[in-house]
């Protein structure tokens, strides 16, 4: 394990009277500098809330041993991509015992693997594109263009690759041999293939979930058209529009499927899922994320906020919501 204390509390001494909250960021994924804002800026917020005392520890990966030896009463692992979020990192905290904020190892694998949770959406009747598994042997891809390739076990759009042509397919597939395994748990990335909804011309709606309540609706409208992770995270001209108007009916029907899927998958806390709006008012559902980010672009703080949460309260909350929901192991005979 390497892992380094960056912030505490403000004051020379701990209130041990506050219980006492662990913010992870960082982790071994792709995502890893997302994660390191996002905790950055609940540690701030739960500071800032002055109802905890507050301790962030920047980490790469860790055994039960080192998380054991972490101070805190209560958990907040903000981290983002396949270990820290996929399943990994929750094994480790409910071996550790204490409580924590986010969904438990079971959910957080099924809703980090894109195939699991689209089969789990279609098993509901939420719409979601179909999608095959690409098979490395095969040179051609296996429906028509254009085509969405994505890594099943990413997030972030991290490995994302648009193809309209024969040759926009080969340059994906040659680049998909120098790309790093990222947090993939069978060693190389597994990627999916799925058709752009409405030819790439479709709305991009995000929904968040809050205590197993959705959020505001919030339309993504990127400058150029990708929401890449550049437009995510280190851009300035992408647009959010917050309660966007949307034809009759399509906002209580994704915000009803993103609860109903959620409590399909087991999602604790906090959750986001999004969708793609065609011209025929049918919303298709992408992925949910179990972790969402917290950096100043991220959109579940955002959609809090438009109905009074600010960050302090969001994060407050959600440390309450880990301690009301934590069962104590049994004591061993």
């Amino acid at each position: 394990m390497t892992w380094t204390l960056r912030h505490k509390s403000r004051g020379s001494l701990v209130d041990r009277s506050k219980p006492r909250v662990l913010v992870l960021g960082g982790g071994p994924d792709a995502e890893r500098e997302v994660s390191l804002i996002s905790s950055r800026a609940i540690a701030d917020a739960l500071v800032e809330s002055k109802r905890f005392a507050v301790e962030r520890i920047e980490i790469d990966r860790l055994s039960i041993d080192d998380l054991s030896s972490l101070p805190g009463d209560v958990v907040f692992p903000a981290l983002h991509g396949g270990w820290g979020e996929g399943g990994p990192l929750q094994d480790l905290l409910e071996a550790d015992g204490r409580p924590f904020v986010g969904s438990f190892a079971r959910t957080a694998r099924a809703a980090m693997d894109k195939v699991a949770t689209k089969i789990a959406a279609a098993s509901i009747g939420i719409p979601t594109p179909e999608c095959f598994v690409l098979d490395r042997r095969d040179s051609s891809c296996p429906i028509p263009f254009p085509v969405a390739m994505k890594p099943i076990h990413e997030g972030s759009t991290i490995g994302l690759h648009i193809c309209r042509s024969p040759d926009e397919w080969a340059r994906a597939r040659e680049h998909l041999d120098s790309e790093p395994t990222g947090g993939d748990p069978f060693g190389v990335r597994s990627y999916m293939i799925e058709p752009l909804v409405a030819g790439g011309r479709a709305r991009e709606l995000t929904i968040g979930m809050l205590d197993g309540e959705a959020l505001p609706v919030i339309e993504i409208r990127p400058a150029d058209g990708l929401y890449d992770y550049e437009a995510k995270y280190t851009r300035e001209d992408t647009r959010y529009l917050i309660e966007p108007p949307l034809p009759d009916g399509v906002r209580e029907r994704i915000q009803d499927q993103t609860v109903r899927l959620a409590r399909r998958l087991g999602v604790r806390h906090v959750a986001r899922a999004d969708f793609l709006l065609d011209e025929n008012s049918v919303a298709w559902f992408l992925e949910i994320n179990t972790m969402p980010g917290f950096t100043g672009h991220s959109l579940v703080p955002m959609a809090a906020s438009h109905i009074g949460i600010g960050m302090p309260q969001l994060c407050e909350r959600l440390v309450r919501l880990a301690l009301r929901d934590h069962v104590p192991a049994a004591p061993t005979a």
